[in-house]
């Protein structure tokens, strides 16, 4: 099909490969596009960068909100709902992709897409970094170039059409959603539907921290959301406790405590979280912050306590009974030790000539035991070995001392056991 300029869009080249239905969709603010796209390089080969189908997942973007890749919106606009087009841009229209490629790619592989940037524009985020982590983005970033993209349009649906995500909300429109996530969430915890519940919270919040982005830190602004959040952490955290999610409650805890320090129902489901995994000092500490700041807890914090001692002294007993064994003498007779065939019999060892007492023993190579200490060894254990298995009064006195006179000997012998 002839190539054509679309919509006198300087740089752009568009062919029809598949036409669509119906008229063109109207395309307002916060309408939501859902479309597959392919990302060629403009060379003979047509070298594939990028394949949305390749996830299995398609692409969906928000008309208005500043996506940076701002020619798509131009793209998408002019097709109609099952049409596939391809499109070719200049450079000037593309200097952005490596960047939004990145973020793209790390959401498939289930990572942060914003892990690492800084708090600034996309432009600045890009000539901060040297690398994007993928080899072929940063030759496009080296070198910008024409682009081809293949786009397959499946829909378009109004503002009013969709549930919107909390990015994609004005702020109007996210102040009015957090009450609501709110009793929603309170809802769904009397049913006991925790993990749903805290969903709800974590949504809540979120509407906040973006708003809170935009206000300068401890002012006005700020301190109003703020009020507005802590509430929403501490049902969250509730949630996770009831999930047996203990690291997750003591991370978050901890971070609201370091700026409200007087929270008292923050330090006390810390100290649940703490009590959970065995943390019983700092259980204890938290416990007893909490009687301190709120004298009307003390009663639930004595309770609390109690059942900490409880289950810390359980734990004791339980750890004794399964290390007890470890490090007792075996009881019973023993079985004399016969002499290993690599050593020498007792007759030999005591032909050995003796040391006087001092000189030093010759050095050995590394694992290898004299033929002193060996006799010397098993001299003992056939002594103690004999002494024990008599059972008579004889062999547990005398025959007990003449063992220890003998290893007594054998240790002078060898000039003490190395």
């Amino acid at each position: 099909m002839e190539e054509t300029y679309l919509l006198n869009v300087e740089g752009v080249k568009k062919k029809i490969l598949h036409g669509g239905q119906g008229e063109l969709p109207k395309f307002q603010d916060g309408s939501k596009i859902t479309f597959h796209f392919q990302t060629l390089k403009d060379n003979f080969e047509r070298t594939v960068i990028d394949d949305s189908r390749e996830a299995g997942i398609p692409m969906e973007i928000i008309v208005g909100k500043m996506f940076k890749m701002e020619i798509w919106e131009t793209l998408l606009s002019s097709m109609r709902a099952g049409e596939v087009a391809e499109f070719w841009c200049d450079a000037i229209h593309t200097g952005m992709y490596a960047l939004v490629s990145k973020g793209m790619r790390r959401i498939a592989e289930g990572r942060d897409p914003l892990e690492g940037q800084k708090h600034r524009c996309g432009m600045g985020n890009m000539f901060d970094y040297h690398s994007t982590g993928y080899d072929d983005l940063d030759e496009l970033q080296r070198t910008p170039q024409p682009l081809i993209f293949i786009m397959e349009l499946f829909r378009v649906e109004e503002p009013s059409a969709y549930k919107r995500d909390t990015w994609a909300m004005s702020k109007e429109e996210k102040l009015a959603a957090v009450p609501v996530l709110h009793s929603e969430g309170n809802r769904l915890v009397l049913r006991k539907e925790f993990r749903q519940a805290a969903a709800k919270y974590q949504e809540a919040v979120i509407c906040l921290r973006n708003l809170q982005a935009k206000e300068k830190p401890w002012e006005d602004g700020w301190l109003k959301l703020e009020s507005l959040v802590t509430p929403l952490v501490l049902n969250y955290c509730q949630c996770q406790l009831e999930l047996g999610e203990y690291y997750e409650v003591l991370e978050h805890t901890t971070e609201l405590l370091q700026k409200h320090k007087d929270n008292a129902k923050a330090y006390f489901k810390r100290a649940k979280a703490h009590a959970a995994v065995w943390n019983e000092r700092e259980a204890r500490e938290d416990f007893l912050r909490v009687a301190d700041l709120d004298p009307a807890m003390a009663a639930a914090v004595k309770k609390e306590l109690k059942q900490l001692g409880e289950r810390m002294r359980k734990k004791h007993v339980e750890d004794r009974k399964r290390y007890q064994g470890l490090f007792q003498q075996p009881q019973g007779p023993r079985a004399a030790f016969p002499c290993s065939p690599t050593s020498p019999s007792l007759d030999a060892a005591a032909e050995q000539p003796s040391r006087p007492p001092g000189e030093p023993t010759a050095p050995l190579p590394h694992g290898q035991r004299s033929p002193e200490i060996s006799w010397s060894w098993q001299a003992s254990c056939l002594s103690e070995g004999a002494c024990r298995s008599t059972g008579s009064t004889a062999g547990r006195g005398g025959g007990g001392e003449a063992a220890r006179q003998l290893v007594r000997k054998s240790l002078w012998l060898t000039g003490g056991v190395r």
